[in-house]
């Protein structure tokens, strides 16, 4: 600041004490900062070439029982928990009215998930209600490190980092199982990989668990397979088909996060643009609502004729791929399906189509196929590649078919805290259940656990229930205090009808 010339010399002098008090108080309230963040810079660059595996690691307690990327960011990560528990009420609610009865009191949980600030708030819920856990990511890309270091500061056995190989992902599955002197009781599982693990490689830690929850798609198709063969021991709750799950997390999480991760990684604008979403159900939902609202040309694959005519009342064309792939700039796909989009279909479309899964499973676009010799892979930035033909064309693509959301942004905490919610009401249920409740099969979760978890939200929008007297609850022939729906209640816009084998 220059002074003005016509200040006398005494007054130009007190100014300047207090400009130089001033600086020294900025000074001092962001050096801190300045050295936290060139401390994770440096870690950063250093760690970068060397595989946590090759690490040596300990925490503040001294335990070395984890495997992350970089101890060192465990105040980042730390950060990044209370922000998302700031969102994640509900499930802070939760931990602080069981926390006394500690209902996990002596549970095991072997966990595989996606590791992000709304899965750590999860965790630490479940450790203070008592349980002991281990931890490991169920996708190669989707770990925040930061996060995993916070975790593993706390004393949680985490085993997870950012961009695993399938080895490292393996490896990482069996020593969060694989523990002398522990044995897990239960477990949380996203994709069903840990589930197949502890099946194949340890079957006496199997038949011991006392229940399985899963939340997604392709990991509950793999418990009812087991189920079906016999080969399901113990009893296993699907979260993924919960009407909490199904109608927040795929639903309204999907909305959001699917322009996310294609801002993040293309920079892409939706105006004008020609997409096909492969599959109708809650997923394929969100990320039609949430494209066509930004002015993109959404067109719609599908197999179930129900799906199909509520994507046609929503004012969606429904086509087969091969009709239109030559035509779209984006192809998303929503299936829990394999080989959805194949070579054929990247061989015919177009110069700077992108391609991208919502799926769990990194199976529904055939990357394989396109590691060959006569096409090129660029990489272009994080989790975006460049495939390119030997004419030129280019195809990018995102996250290499595994989950977009997950892998190239982050999804909201607020819904997170819902599904977690389920989650976690999911694991105390099967551990305390009396052992005549639940037999060796898959089951829903509760529809009063349900209405519990919606209720626990509610505050967040001021929202007050309406409260039946005794006469509506009797003319209704319900329980004044719920459930207010009957079990085969999906909360559907439209009809749709249940999973039918017919061999």
């Amino acid at each position: 600041v220059n002074m003005s010339e016509n200040v006398d010399s005494e007054s130009g002098e007190k100014y300047a004490i207090r400009r130089k008090q001033a600086l020294l108080l900025i000074i001092d309230s962001i050096l801190p900062r300045i050295k936290l963040v060139k401390a994770l810079l440096k870690t950063n660059i250093s760690d970068d070439e060397t595989s946590p595996r090759e690490k040596s690691q300990v925490n503040s307690k001294g335990s070395s029982d984890f495997c992350v990327k970089n101890i060192k960011q465990a105040e980042f990560g730390r950060r990044e928990i209370e922000i998302a528990e700031q969102d994640m009420s509900a499930l802070i609610s939760l931990r602080k009215r069981a926390q006394g009865e500690k209902p996990l009191a002596g549970a095991k949980v072997v966990g595989c998930t996606h590791i992000t600030a709304q899965t750590a708030v999860l965790i630490e819920t479940l450790v203070a209600l008592g349980a002991q856990c281990r931890w490991t990511a169920c996708n190669i890309y989707s770990t925040q490190n930061e996060v995993a270091a916070a975790l593993a500061e706390s004393g949680v056995s985490v085993f997870a980092w950012k961009g695993e190989s399938e080895d490292d992902f393996w490896w990482c599955i069996d020593r969060c199982v694989n523990m002398e002197g522990w044995q897990a009781n239960m477990i949380l599982d996203d994709g069903g990989d840990l589930t197949h693990w502890v099946y194949k490689k340890y079957p006496s830690v199997f038949k011991k668990v006392r229940g399985i929850v899963e939340e997604s798609v392709t990991g509950v198709h793999r418990l009812y397979q087991l189920s079906k063969a016999g080969k399901l021991c113990v009893p296993a709750m699907n979260v993924n088909d919960s009407v909490t799950k199904q109608k927040f997390d795929n639903l309204y999480c999907c909305r959001e996060s699917i322009l996310d991760g294609l801002k993040r990684t293309t920079d892409v604008m939706f105006g004008g643009k020609q997409v096909v979403v492969c599959g109708y159900g809650e997923v394929g939902k969100g990320c039609c609502s949430a494209l066509k609202a930004l002015g993109a040309i959404v067109c719609v694959t599908e197999i179930d004729p129900i799906c199909a005519l509520q994507a046609c009342m929503d004012g969606f064309r429904v086509l087969k791929l091969n009709e239109v792939v030559r035509q779209m700039d984006m192809i998303i796909t929503c299936t829990g399906n394999k080989n959805v989009v194949t070579r054929e279909h990247l061989d015919r479309m177009k110069n700077g189509c992108i391609v991208c899964n919502m799926g769990h499973s990194n199976t529904e676009i055939d990357v394989a196929s396109l590691r060959t010799p006569e096409l090129t892979w660029e990489r272009v930035r994080s989790q975006v590649d460049h495939v390119i033909w030997p004419d030129g064309k280019r195809v990018i693509l995102l996250a290499e078919g595994r989950l977009l959301n997950l892998s190239c942004s982050t999804v909201p905490s607020f819904v997170l805290s819902i599904t977690a919610t389920t989650q976690a009401l999911a694991l105390i249920e099967l551990y305390n259940a009396p052992e005549s409740r639940y037999k060796q099969d898959v089951y829903l979760l509760p529809k009063k656990m349900d209405e519990y978890v919606a209720s626990l939200h509610l505050p967040n929008f001021d929202a007050h229930l309406t409260e039946l007297s005794d006469e509506q609850a009797k003319y209704m022939g319900l329980n004044k205090n719920g459930p207010f729906k009957p079990n085969y209640y999906r909360y559907e816009r439209g009809f749709k009808t249940p999973h039918i084998d017919y061999d």
